[in-house]
């Protein structure tokens, strides 16, 4: 994977590559297929094919695609991990809170996320 561009939003590379190479790192570690790095939005973010699954939102906050179903329950399950703002009710993304999400946690968000956007086929030639 190659690494985004040094500056996102105006602010410092500084202030997002440090939470964004934890995710990073989990990504690979997890075997996905045809990921790339990319920016959404000015931030940084990981593409399946193209299409973005988790993009930072800021230095605490990665935004992760999610079916509705499965976010609805992940909210009133553990709402100190997940949560959402108005912007994104009603929409198949949630925001999760990288200080308290553990590596294991995290790691099935991208995958779930991952899963959401990879072509029907790709999703499923990847184990579950």
């Amino acid at each position: 994977m190659s690494h985004p561009p040094a500056a996102h939003n105006g602010r410092p590379s500084e202030d997002l590559d440090g939470p964004f190479a934890r995710v990073v790192t989990l990504a690979e570690a997890s075997g996905l297929p045809e990921v790339s790095l990319g920016t959404s939005y000015g931030t940084p973010a990981l593409l399946v094919k193209g299409k973005s699954f988790a993009r930072m939102k800021d230095a605490d906050t990665l935004v992760v695609m999610c079916a509705l179903e499965e976010k609805e329950m992940l909210l009133e399950l553990d709402p100190s991990l997940f949560f959402e703002t108005d912007h994104y009710k009603g929409w198949p993304a949630m925001l999760v809170r990288l200080g308290a999400i553990d590596d294991a946690s995290l790691t099935q968000r991208l995958i779930a996320a991952w899963r959401e956007k990879a072509p029907r086929k790709l999703s499923a030639d990847f184990p579950a």
